[in-house]
């Protein structure tokens, strides 16, 4: 009996030790242990691939985020990206508000079709993340070593939507490019609300100074195909809803900080609270405590859900065709990672900002608002990034308006950055036009262009007034817009001012403006319609009116705007006795082209352009083209 006992025990073990070595079998074998490549499998749009890694969650002794670092590389020909990627906790956070799980992430925009081939590195170690080199680091296991491929069919999507037009690119020139379609790029749009990731739909929302935003105005704005992108039921409907409006108003660009800890909102983050959100909300409300960061905050672990909340939003505005500003900082907050020496905490929060975010097509980021850091560890900053972002998207920063000089320290090869991002301050926007002819011809005296817009024209308090304050809003498009746009500058956002209702913190509303949106959209239509704006340089000095603006490709075509006294208007064309078509553009109305008193013009020195169809008191656009 003993002897068929131990044989049993020994047939059971056996049996036991058989099964568990079929189990691993089949779990290694499983399609659940291969990555899982999800999106639409084409040209410019974001591909996704998901990896079985290890256990981990956002509060563990072992910290995902830092501890760990994963990189894939895609190859296709002679094309090569390297991609960081993230903890993606259970694959859907979105959806389901995990914090934990062991699913990782990276995501990818191929610029090519055809074959790509994708290798992966999963390394850990302490601070791996924000290693210069992991190649001597330690082995993760799970993917670490893998590789795969996947093919990639032509885009199919068409209209403003980004995939249909590719990478916006910096290409050395004062205007960025369109990989696709190769066209170039004016943006108009919204600067503020600064906070307008304060979204009462994100996860863990908080409410200091009470300006957690609903956007319930428009609600109405949301359209059924945007359904996908909504997150647990129908959370993100009224933001998205914001974007469809500012969409519809031929708007192409808005702007968001993603930190603004000590600053003027506090609700903005992708940390997570060390403290319940009620304790931070009295914390924060209280405008002289401004040092929440160090101990309200896990500085070096992020919020999953809210992360890939965000993403639902900015991969909603990329069928927009919207153009991403990403905030990284502001005035408050650029000393407050590492206590204001480049080191673990920036680093890490770069990382994670652009290994969700570094695949949107049209973006930049702004590596400051009023950024008053020492111009070394700007240039620190910018070089970290520039060299992790493998999409080389547009690199900017923004400073106060009197201290703009800053970046004459910047410009040339004296920093990676790509452009500025101009503030100012005059009341009515006389400062503007000069202003981007100064830092776009200082840039290019360096022999590297600039791609310079305006993002906060206007005195702090009062800026772009709501319509029921300044209906016709003359300054701002004669002074601020038409100024950019004349003096080579690739675009404007508007910043609300403080002082009126729907500011630059508590606009929930983009109709406060309405009737504005529709001067923005007349003069993209005048740029992208009838002149090659690329080619053309400023030349104020070939009119002889004080306030008018001219663009010139010479002996080709002219666009001289003024802003009053039309009746005057003098243009030197040169003495070539080309003959050159006059027509009339209304910026204030928009519409055709219309013909003035004289249809037609001899180059032969300074000539007369005659007289607007109508109302030669107001502003006009005049082209002057080679017939």
């Amino acid at each position: 009996m003993m002897i068929k006992k131990v044989r049993v025990k020994m047939l059971q073990n056996f049996l036991s030790k058989t099964i568990v070595l079929l189990m691993i079998l089949h779990f290694s074998c499983s399609p659940l242990n291969k990555p899982i490549i999800d999106g639409e499998l084409k040209k410019w749009h974001r591909i996704t691939i998901s990896f079985e890694g290890p256990q981990a969650s956002e509060l563990d002794d072992f910290n995902p985020f830092l501890n760990y670092s994963l990189d894939v590389t895609f190859t296709n020909g002679d094309k090569t990206y390297t991609v960081p990627g993230f903890f993606a906790a259970d694959g859907n956070a979105a959806e389901t508000s995990s914090t934990g799980g062991n699913i990782w992430q990276v995501r990818f925009v191929p610029d090519a079709v055809g074959v790509w081939n994708y290798s992966v590195s999963f390394k850990k170690g302490a601070n791996v993340a924000v290693s210069e080199n992991t190649t001597l680091a330690q082995s993760a296991g799970f993917m670490d070593g893998k590789s795969g491929s996947f093919r990639i069919a032509d885009t199919d999507k068409i209209g403003i939507d980004n995939r249909a037009k590719g990478k916006l690119r910096y290409v050395g020139e004062t205007y960025l490019r369109f990989a696709e379609s190769q066209n170039y790029f004016i943006k108009l749009g919204v600067d503020a609300p600064e906070n307008l990731l304060a979204y009462a739909d994100f996860d863990a929302p908080t409410n200091a100074l009470g300006l957690l935003k609903e956007w319930q105005p428009h609600q109405q704005d949301f359209e059924p195909v945007a359904e996908p992108f909504l997150w647990q039921g129908d959370k993100g409907k009224n933001l998205l809803g914001a974007i469809n409006y500012l969409a519809s108003e031929k708007l192409n660009v808005f702007s968001f900080l993603t930190f603004n800890v000590d600053g003027d909102d506090r609700n903005v983050f992708p940390h997570l609270l060390k403290v319940p959100v009620d304790v931070y909300e009295t914390y924060a409300s209280n405008k002289k405590n401004i040092h929440a960061w160090d101990s309200m905050f896990h500085k070096k672990r992020f919020d999953v859900s809210k992360l890939d909340q965000w993403e639902r939003v900015f991969e909603y505005a990329e069928t927009k065709g919207m153009f991403l500003h990403f905030k990284t900082h502001e005035t408050e907050t650029d000393h407050l990672m590492d206590k204001g020496v480049f080191g673990v905490e920036g680093k890490l929060y770069y990382r994670e900002l652009i290994a969700r975010f570094g695949h949107h097509l049209a973006m930049n980021w702004n590596l400051g608002e009023e950024n008053n850091q020492p111009i070394s560890e700007v240039k620190k900053v910018a070089e970290y990034v520039s060299n992790l972002d493998a999409y080389n998207s547009h690199l900017v920063i923004h400073t106060f308006p009197n201290k703009d000089d800053r970046y004459q320290e910047l410009i040339g090869d004296q920093s990676l950055l790509t452009g500025a991002s101009l503030q100012l301050s005059h009341p009515e926007f006389t400062d503007v036009h000069n202003r981007v002819l100064k830092w776009r011809s200082n840039a290019m005296a360096t022999g590297r262009n600039w791609a310079i817009a305006v993002d906060e024209p206007g005195k702090a308090n009062i800026a772009l007034l709501p319509d029921d304050e300044d209906p016709e809003h003359n300054f701002a498009r004669s002074r601020a817009m038409w100024g950019t746009l004349m003096a080579g500058g690739f675009g404007v956002e508007w910043y609300f001012g403080y002082a009126s209702p729907n500011s630059d913190l508590t606009c929930q509303d983009f109709r406060s403006r309405d009737l504005f949106w529709d001067q923005n959209k007349y003069a993209l239509h005048f740029f992208e319609s009838y002149i090659p704006f690329w080619e053309m340089e400023p030349n104020d000095s070939l009119t002889t009116d004080s306030i008018s603006y001219c663009l010139a490709k010479k002996d080709q075509v002219y666009a001289v705007y003024t802003e009053s006294g039309a009746d005057q208007m003098i243009l030197n064309l040169g003495e070539s006795n080309n003959v050159f078509e006059i027509s009339w553009y209304d910026p204030r109305k928009g519409g055709d082209l219309h013909k003035g008193s004289i249809s037609f013009v001899k180059a032969t020195g300074e000539v007369h352009l005659g007289n607007p169809p109508n109302h030669p008191e107001k502003d006009w656009v005049i082209l002057i083209k080679k017939k």
